[in-house]
């Protein structure tokens, strides 16, 4: 048994583990997480290999592979069955049938600097300072639309005296509702089989949706009690 550890350490020489694989790729594509990259094993897109010990390994070209997958996601909005066909294409040394060179109909994402955030969203210098120092919003290089409106609603919110660290608690809230959507799929996630991780990063949409329906409520609840 114990010849085993070095056997595994040897045949995972030069792979690379979803935390070492994140670490590279989270900087081009900020929204991936290890669900992502599980889910995108369940539809086919990559095909780690796997430890005696049941953890995904990647190769260099996997890693490549799992870029342009999300290449061609994030700037040709294409589905993953096409992304898997054109993968096929690529590995059966054909010209792939979808031509990434044709523009989409949907525009691509934009990206703002922090100048451009500021015009985007109307906002103060120092209200985004706030926002950032109180963790309401993440300070980067480049923001994204959702920066934008996270942004614009601050403003707005700013304008009847509701400052970032007032809203703070929201965002805690959210990272409680996270842990609590974590906990009910707890039992998919303890399992190492892709198909498990595909059916919970499928229900975890659903649950965050339940859970801000029912906060709507009784916001809404609330609201009436104090304007009645």
């Amino acid at each position: 048994m114990p010849a085993s550890a070095p056997r595994e350490r040897s045949s995972s020489a030069g792979l690379l583990s979803i935390g070492q694989v994140l670490a590279r790729l989270s900087p081009e594509f900020p929204g991936l997480s290890a669900s992502k990259l599980r889910f995108l094993e369940v539809q086919g897109i990559i095909a780690p290999t796997r430890t005696e010990s049941g953890y995904r390994k990647f190769s260099p070209g996997d890693l490549e592979r799992l870029r342009l997958a999300l290449t061609l996601q994030r700037d040709n909005f294409m589905p993953h069955s096409v992304i898997r066909e054109y993968l096929s294409d690529l590995d059966a040394g054909r010209a792939p049938a979808q031509q990434t060179s044709v523009p989409s109909i949907v525009p691509a994402p934009r990206r703002y600097r922090r100048a451009e955030l500021l015009a985007a969203a109307g906002a103060a210098p120092q209200l985004l300072n706030d926002a950032i120092g109180t963790g309401v919003l993440t300070g980067a290089e480049m923001y994204t639309d959702q920066s934008v409106a996270l942004l614009r609603a601050l403003v707005a919110l700013d304008r009847h005296g509701i400052e970032p660290r007032h809203v703070r608690a929201l965002r805690q809230s959210a990272e409680r509702d996270v842990a609590l959507v974590e906990s009910a799929l707890s039992p998919l996630l303890r399992r190492t089989d892709a198909a498990s991780r595909g059916r919970a990063a499928e229900a975890a949409p659903e649950l965050a949706k339940r859970i801000e329906e029912v906060r709507a409520i009784f916001v809404r609840s609330a609201l009436e009690k104090i304007l009645d």
